[in-house]
């Protein structure tokens, strides 16, 4: 149900978003080789469409940038968009597939700690990609989240060409709206608590523009330092920009190849996403991610059937969105009630917004990500959260964000191995019977991970010495770990001299001491 009680803060987070869904879903657009207007398609699609269907009270779905490479790529190999634009339909099919079966349990297996590494090296990545837009370099396109830019630039060599293209109209514009920002979120009234600082900032900044071309300053901004809407006069202008399938395409292998392709990476960019807003969300609410699948799945049909790209849950839009303050889906919905309307009705008037007002609004949205706090809480976890974490940040930096986060899982994924081969047991030396003896006292959960460690371990017990294996804690033994002490207990042990005494070993297990002593047996 919609939360009416929180209407006005849940609009005024729908304009924020809005004002940073244009430059993203134009952005986008460009870098996939797609006509401009499908961006602006699917960002209504992810906000009307999906935003009603889905469950996820913060998250926001438009055209993605992880798509970007793959949607460029698909299109060349197909060969027409409207071609490609069934492949988006197919996709779309797919992924309502996979909500059915109920794959969105997948979601359950990402970590907490690669997931804010995620988050935290995209905050690092909208703050690097933001600066040479508020310097007024604007030859990357925005939303490009990758490493390696279209232009040759790379996400770090792209901070020095602002050096030398300083636009002073844009710095100032930009300085501005993150002062504006600042300032209103601090003393802000009471009264005037629903209305978000970035729409000022966005306000002045275009206000300000408007005054340096009608006095003809220098500073003033034009061109692709503006946003750059379509602009739509009349109905046959807007049926120039919609393209629709091609469904004569069906049995084109190219076709299906990409909307496989699109189906699962979507799906996967989607489920990290809500699976990192619903744990930046306050209230910790969960999203149904089979739900979750459908609606995008739907809304990838629509998106398909006229003209627009591919669609996802996409954590930028998502994270401006929580931090504008809401609380409910009403936001994302009225996002794309405000994209279709302004887009049709008043272009020229979008059209005057400085890009570096809106790379302000980004830029401070990436600081949030990825503030000092969040590593604090990493760090004083252990190592064996804050590696992958750090590892997972680097990777997203340095390739994008699929790429990282299976960098990052990867990472996680050995850590634990790792982690459960150091700590299968504890050992030190007793006094037992008179005599010095290695006391070997087994974790809870042996499993077969642990049985490298214990192998080691057991080989390592130096001749004509006494050991205790004590498994009186121990719930659940794997197979082959019994087997390997029973090997050690045996063979081996008589081999070498060792007196072995079995603490806790249950009858079932069939393994006898070595050596005529005293075992202890523990109650099932």
């Amino acid at each position: 149900m919609i939360d009416f009680k929180s209407i006005k803060p849940n609009l005024s987070s729908g304009l924020v978003v809005f004002f940073v869904a244009i430059p993203l879903c134009l952005g986008i657009a460009l870098a996939s080789g797609a006509p401009l207007f499908s961006g602006m398609i699917a960002g209504v699609i992810g906000g009307l469409v999906i935003g009603s269907l889905s469950k996820s009270p913060l998250s926001v779905s438009g055209p993605a940038a992880g798509l970007t490479a793959i949607v460029f790529v698909a299109i060349q190999q197909i060969g027409s968009y409207n071609a490609f634009l069934l492949a988006v339909v197919l996709a779309g099919a797919l992924q309502m597939l996979l909500g059915l079966i109920r794959a969105g349990i997948v979601a359950n297996f990402f970590p907490s700690n690669v997931i804010k590494g995620m988050l935290s090296g995209i905050g690092i990545i909208i703050i690097l990609k933001q600066i040479p837009h508020l310097f007024g370099y604007d030859q990357d396109t925005e939303g490009d989240l990758y490493f390696l830019q279209a232009d040759g630039d790379n996400t770090f060599s792209a901070l020095l060409e602002p050096l030398t293209h300083i636009q002073l109209g844009a710095v100032f514009i930009g300085i501005l709206a993150v002062a504006v920002i600042l300032l209103w979120d601090k003393y802000r009234p009471k009264q005037l608590y629903f209305l978000p600082g970035a729409l000022f900032a966005v306000i002045i900044g275009a206000v300000v523009n408007y005054f340096f071309i009608v006095t003809g300053n220098a500073w003033a901004l034009s061109g692709k330092h503006l946003v750059q809407l379509p602009i739509i006069s009349d109905f046959s202008a807007l049926k120039k920009e919609l393209f629709f399938p091609d469904f004569s395409a069906i049995t084109n292998k190219s076709v299906w190849s990409a909307a496989i392709v699109l189906a699962v990476v979507a799906s996967i960019e989607t489920l990290l996403s809500i699976e990192a807003i619903d744990k930046m969300d306050p209230q910790r609410r969960a999203t149904p991610v089979n739900r979750e699948l459908l609606a995008q799945g739907t809304g990838n049909i629509l998106s398909g059937l006229i003209g627009g790209l591919p669609v996802t849950s996409v954590i930028v839009r998502s994270s401006a969105n929580m931090n504008a303050g809401a609380t409910s889906k009403v936001s994302a919905i009225f996002h794309g009630l405000l994209l279709v309307s302004c887009t049709l009705l008043i272009p020229n008037v979008l059209n005057l917004i400085p890009i570096s007002a809106l790379a302000a609004i980004l830029l401070l949205t990436g600081y949030k990500l990825t503030s000092l706090k969040i590593y604090k809480e990493m760090f004083a976890k252990g190592k064996y959260q804050w590696v992958p974490f750090v590892v997972t940040i680097l990777a997203v930096v340095f390739t994008d964000l699929l790429k990282g986060v299976g960098v990052g899982l990867a990472v996680s994924i050995f850590a634990i191995l790792w982690g459960n081969f150091k700590v299968p047991y504890k050992m030190r030396t007793i006094l037992a019977d008179g005599k010095h003896t290695l006391h070997l006292l087994l974790s809870q959960e042996i499993s077969f991970i642990n049985k490298a460690a214990i192998k080691s371990c057991l080989a390592d017990v130096p001749n004509n010495t006494h050991v205790e294996i004590d498994a009186s804690h121990t719930k659940y033994i794997d197979f082959d770990v019994l087997e390997s002490i029973r090997e050690f207990n045996e063979i081996i042990a008589p081999q070498k001299g060792i007196a072995v005494r079995l603490i806790g070993f249950k009858d079932s297990y069939g393994i006898q001491s070595s050596f005529p002593i005293t075992i202890t047996e523990t109650q099932d």
